[in-house]
């Protein structure tokens, strides 16, 4: 396969700096846009959105380790053993993490969000407006340890 390589197009600022597993509704964020690279003509008309989508670098984790196989969300026994892929762990290949997000305001390069569950000085590779068309069509299935696992998430 080919080497893909991303720049990032901002960062954030979070009042979180290490990342831990629940809470993230109360964090405040925004992201900053580099200003090298763009100009508040980037962000024209987001505003108009509630929600945008996040897509950032997990660059800061604790154990470095990669896993490419299955493993117990969150380490507890009670859960089943799934594969990567079948959750959203950081320490996946890639190190992607992708949240929907509120957005608050835009304020020239700056976007300030709630519900982003990105800790400070997390590379920011995309942005995109959440449209209600792209929203999973038909019902939604996920298993139970999934839902307990968010409970307090945010």
């Amino acid at each position: 396969m080919d080497l893909v390589t991303l720049h990032p197009i901002g960062i954030v600022r979070s009042s979180r700096a290490e990342a831990t597993d629940d809470g993230w509704d109360g964090v405040a964020a925004s992201i900053a846009l580099d200003p090298n690279r763009f100009g508040p003509e980037a962000l024209l008309g987001l505003d108009a959105f509630s929600h945008i989508e996040v897509v950032y670098y997990f660059h800061a984790p604790a154990d470095k380790r990669e896993e490419v196989g299955a493993r117990r969300p969150r380490g507890r026994p009670d859960w089943p053993l799934v594969g990567i892929f079948a959750q959203r762990a950081k320490d996946r290949p890639n190190r992607l993490g992708v949240t929907t997000c509120r957005l608050l305001a835009v304020e020239g390069l700056s976007i300030r969000v709630h519900g982003l569950d990105a800790i400070e000085g997390s590379p920011v590779l995309d942005i995109k407006p959440y449209m209600s068309g792209f929203a999973p069509r038909g019902p939604l299935r996920e298993p139970s340890w999934a839902k307990e696992l968010m409970a307090h998430y945010w």
